[in-house]
């Protein structure tokens, strides 16, 4: 039917069927039906805009999103004008042939633009997900697009040069090293991000730790060249996926979802205090509340002050609300050193928040300092300047 239209005009005007006005004519109607196919896509594609927001379900307004249909109605022209040149055109097609590969490549864009607006919708309803959001699946997004981003550009190759786009992938192939090396940085992140990812050694939200480059904070994102962490500080830090998966770092976040945070401390006894008890300091201790009486004790003719600390220590952090007690709780002693006798403490904190676990921490600490002299003990303190001067007095 297109090939009778061009005749029709000729016969219309009285002009040779291959004359220049007839190529402007048929040129002309080929823009404004191309216009029209735009106006016609844009005014179907806004009222199926409107079903979609008025559906109750949510996952097509993350792939249909107007970014979406916006990219579909400028196709939509581009397809038009490579369907009607041919038929309008016939054996004189070479004479528009640029105009036909214009827009063949103007197409090809235009379906590369709408694949790579598509993953990032699916990335978009990912993060929406309870379920799925904390999952660092950027970096795949991010090869997809990369993918159709390679085969668009060998296929717009093949579209200026008349070749195969086989003949192109060969010739690729034959440059291979060459394009490890250009794509070196590129490959690495790709196969880091996949082992992060499927080993679930990083997610978004992460706490983690590298010394090696200074970084101690939150997961902000996860991708195929970086990895970007915001730090404690507020200041954001960038490295590529392949420097967690080659070098070693800190995850906190099982910590996080553990239920406690370890408090791990100890204070130092100063040696010579550590001595028995005599039955008045036992006395006073158990009227107190500092130790328990009753047989047991009474029968303990040589009770050591440390013990009845340690002791007393377990049971404070027992009884206290903050500390998790089905996690391991000890008092222990540490080997002596020239700075006093550890006793450490080792407990987890229910609150694992940063600020909230130091506080309870703190709060402990502030107890077990203040009681020590309750048992006759003194915390080991190196002499200052002002100790030597008073003992010169």
């Amino acid at each position: 039917m297109l090939e009778k239209i061009r005749p029709f005009i000729a016969d219309y005007i009285g002009s040779g069927q291959d004359s220049f006005l007839i190529d402007i004519i048929l040129l002309a109607g080929i823009a404004a039906a191309s216009v029209a196919v735009y106006y016609i896509t844009k005014w179907a594609l806004m009222l199926l805009e409107t079903v979609i927001l008025r559906s109750p379900t949510h996952w097509d307004d993350d792939l249909l999103n107007p970014r979406m249909l916006r990219a579909v109605s400028q196709l939509s022209p581009a397809i038009a004008v490579n369907w009607l040149l041919p038929g309008l055109f016939g054996d004189n097609a070479e004479s528009v042939h640029w105009l036909s590969s214009l827009t063949s490549l103007y197409i090809l864009w235009a379906m590369v633009r709408i694949l790579v607006i598509l993953i990032d919708n699916l990335y978009g309803a990912f993060l929406k997900s309870a379920k799925l959001k904390d999952y660092a699946v950027k970096g795949i997004f991010d090869t997809f697009k990369l993918i159709f981003v390679l085969i668009g550009v060998i296929v717009a190759i093949s579209i200026l040069i008349g070749k195969s786009p086989v003949v192109i992938i060969t010739a690729l192939g034959a440059s291979a090293a060459v394009l490890m090396l250009v794509f070196q940085d590129t490959i690495l992140g790709l196969v880091a991000s996949i082992q992060l990812t499927a080993n679930k050694m990083v997610q978004r939200g992460d706490w983690i730790e590298d010394a090696s480059h200074d970084i101690n904070g939150e997961v902000l994102e996860v991708s195929l060249m970086a990895v970007k962490v915001k730090n404690w500080d507020n200041s954001v830090s960038t490295i590529p996926p392949y420097s967690l998966v080659k070098g070693s770092f800190r995850n906190y976040e099982p910590m996080r979802s553990s239920g406690g945070r370890r408090v791990r401390r100890a204070v130092y006894i100063d040696v010579n205090t550590v001595r028995f008890c005599t039955p008045e300091q036992l006395e006073a201790l158990v009227a107190e509340g500092f130790a328990e009486g009753g047989e047991e004790l009474e029968r303990e003719a040589r009770t050591v002050n440390l013990k009845l600390l340690r002791t007393y220590l377990e049971k404070y952090l027992r009884s206290h609300k903050e500390v998790n007690t089905s996690l391991t709780l000890m008092v222990r002693q540490l080997e002596p050193t020239n700075a006093g006798l550890p006793v450490e403490l080792y407990f987890f904190v229910r609150n694992v928040e940063w600020t909230a676990y130091e506080a309870i921490a703190a709060d402990i600490f502030d107890h077990v300092y203040a009681v020590i002299g309750k048992f006759g003990l003194a915390i080991y303190q190196a002499p200052a300047g002002t100790d030597i001067a008073r003992a010169a007095k």
